[in-house]
């Protein structure tokens, strides 16, 4: 109503006469990029403008010119209602990181849908960094072999005891178990992942050797196992937990015992936990800190690091191929999650992707013990 975007475009212009990129409003109104065609085309489907400026530093407007943009934006607009909020957000409510609040954040991510995350994953159905560097030419060559390498790193026997904190489908356990002859105890906050990957086990003749939870890691009990991995599950913890977790880490491995904990970790130093698109959209509450916080807690409970390994250029590798898998099966993608939701996850891929290529973030995996008392 009363709209009249052509203001909004020449002021856009005006203020950006320098443009690596084409702009096309919602009613087809378009600026070409000033680079002879090449960069992208960011196409904004409603009034509410999501922009991501990462390497691309805009000139300086003075006060006149950022008026005479706002008035022009303003008249672009219209009048218009203000848009509803989006099925794909999740603003949770309750004590940060409690363990009902944190059941409420994973499930908005994971529960979308198992064939989808199957469409992006692949037959691995592995949500986590795969290994790319040593020699792996496919993804699912590149997920066995991050897995083997886990196992490698806990030096698995037959026979162990062994728990997998933050489980998803069932790959680790399932790899454990028919290749170590170890007993996994996963646990997961999905119903949705823990019935597929208690059906995986049982389809590969594993169901005595992988027993798969619905429970929050705090919640755990019992006698203490051999071995415990962590495979991307740390990155939900948040920095008023993160002791928690890993004095209970500390508590399920025995003595002499061997804990691999495999996360995503904050490079810059001042940064914010977790970005408002992610927070809102993608991982609400997801907060990866900083590998000295991390460390530092996981000494506190009493655990002796031993070993640490960066693989932040193969997650970014990892991100390229579940980002063209949805490409590669869009319409397929859309039917399984919705047009919305593959909208943001097809930015969000492409935005951790490279975070990854720019430093910004990275991921480890540290290797530690349990000391032997005396």
């Amino acid at each position: 109503m009363l709209s009249n975007t052509r203001p909004f475009i020449d002021e856009l212009e005006r203020a950006l006469p320098s443009r690596p990129f084409a702009v096309e409003l919602w009613d087809g109104t378009r600026l070409a990029s000033t680079n002879g065609g090449g960069g992208p085309t960011f196409r904004v489907r409603s009034t509410d403008v999501l922009a991501l400026l990462d390497s691309w530093e805009p000139p300086p407007l003075d006060r006149r010119g950022q008026a005479r943009l706002a008035l022009a934006a303003v008249r672009a607009t219209g009048l218009v209602r203000p848009p509803a909020v989006p099925k794909t957000e999740l603003r949770p409510r309750g004590r940060r990181h409690s363990p009902e609040r944190d059941a409420r954040s994973v499930r908005h991510h994971y529960d979308v849908s198992n064939d989808f995350f199957r469409l992006m994953l692949g037959e691995s159905m592995t949500y986590s960094c795969a290994l790319f560097s040593r020699g792996a030419r496919t993804l699912e060559e590149a997920q066995e072999a991050k897995l083997e390498l886990v196992c490698k790193k806990l030096a698995l026997s037959s026979g162990q005891r062994v728990l997998d904190i933050g489980c998803g489908w069932g790959s680790f356990a399932i790899h454990a178990a028919a290749n170590h002859g170890v007993h996994v105890t996963g646990i997961t906050l999905s119903e949705p992942q823990a019935t597929l990957a208690r059906r995986r086990a049982e389809e590969r003749g594993l169901a005595d050797s992988v027993d798969i939870r619905v429970m929050d890691y705090r919640e755990l009990g019992g006698e203490p196992f051999d071995a415990v991995a962590s495979i991307g599950m740390v990155e939900h913890v948040g920095s008023t937990q993160i002791d928690v977790y890993a004095r209970q880490v500390a508590r399920l491995v025995r003595p002499g015992g061997r804990v691999l904990n495999h996360g995503i970790a904050r490079l810059r130093v001042g940064d914010p936990e977790a970005g408002a698109f992610s927070e809102r959209y993608v991982f609400p509450d997801a907060a990866p800190l900083h590998l000295s916080r991390i460390q530092l807690a996981l000494e506190r409970a009493g655990l002796e690091t031993e070993h640490v390994e960066g693989l932040r250029m193969d997650y970014a590798e990892t991100l390229k191929h579940w980002a063209a898998n949805i490409d590669d099966n869009l319409d397929e993608a859309t039917r399984l999650a919705g047009p919305e939701r593959i909208r943001v996850w097809r930015l969000y891929l492409r935005a951790a992707r490279r975070g990854f290529e720019s430093g910004f973030t990275s991921i480890y995996q540290v290797r530690g013990s349990r000391p032997e008392p005396g």
